[in-house]
This record gives structure tokens, sequence and C-alpha cells, in this order.
């Protein structure tokens, strides 16, 4: 399960049509295994993209159980699904509602990649909502088939020859 994190980037860009400086705050969504991590990669990421200075100004759980990226989008949309589920206590139904994000070109195609990717569900599900997100962009942990296995600054690898199966690999 991914934990998601909405972060709001402020910084100063140049305005393009009148070549000025003007204030921007953006959204971005970073999936990180905590708050603080969060912060750090996105720290790291907007190093990358932003000139200049930057400061994050808010970092908070997102709660999309689905993402749907698509090489063919260029905006983020927010969708609200709702499916019936039954309670295994009471036996009764209930109304069940997912938020999932998806990446598309317009709202149609937003419905139609939600249509795509929920297609393996064996229930009946209802979409309610469909908006632009204000999200511009996704960080996963894990980018395609690669895995971020990046050795934090602080752990050193000890000697691989060690077979002892009670030490760990890395020292702090």
């Amino acid at each position: 399960m991914q934990n998601l994190f909405e972060c709001k980037v402020k910084y100063e860009k140049i305005d393009e049509q009148s070549g000025g400086q003007k204030k921007v705050s953006e959204t971005y969504l970073i999936d990180a295994v905590s708050f603080t991590e969060a912060e750090s990669r996105i720290h790291k990421e907007m190093e990358s993209m932003i000139r200049g200075e930057f400061m994050v100004t808010n970092i908070r759980k997102a709660n999309y159980t689905e993402i749907f990226e698509n090489e063919d989008g260029d905006m983020w949309y927010k969708s609200k699904i709702s499916f019936a589920s039954i309670d295994e206590k009471s036996g009764k139904e209930k109304k069940v509602s997912n938020q999932i994000l998806v990446l598309a070109s317009d709202v149609k195609d937003a419905f139609d990649k939600i249509h795509q990717g929920m297609g393996g569900l064996t229930v009946d599900f209802d979409i309610n909502a469909i908006s632009e997100s204000p999200i511009l962009d996704f960080f996963p942990y894990f980018k395609g088939d690669e895995v971020n296995d990046e050795i934090p600054s602080n752990l050193k690898p000890l000697n691989t020859t060690n077979t002892d199966s009670n030490s760990d690999n890395f020292e702090i």
C-alpha cells in the first residue's frame, strides 16, 4: 500500500507573458514512508527542477486508493468512485467511496482510463465525480521496474564477505 503525500511548493518564476517574476504555489504528489521522507524527497526533486530558492509550505496525507498513469496524459484528474460492499458482521450492504487519481488529456479520457483501470473489478461501480486536480506531477517510490535503492548517507557497507547471519549488512 502506498503512503501518498501532497506537497505544496512556493517559489518565484518568470512569467512567460510579462517577463517579470511572479510567485507561484504548486502541488506535487510524493510516495513516501513518512512526512519527513516526503519533505526530503520533494526537496530533492525540486532542486533538480527549480532554479533559485523555494519553500515547501504544506505537506498533507493524500487518500488516493489508485493512481492510473498514462504517458499520453498531461493533466491529473481526481475522481470519486463508489461501489456496493457487504458488511461481514451485519450482512448489510453499504456504499464505499474511493478517490482515484488519473493522468489524462481531458475529462472523457480520464473517464475511459478509469473504466480501463477498474476493468478487473467483479462489482459494479459508479463514477460520481471527475475534476481537475492541482497536482502537477507524481513522484512514485519505485520508478517503473527500478527500485529506489539509494543507500542513505548515514549507512556504510560492511565487509561483504562476512557470513555471520546475526550481523547486519550496514553500520551506523
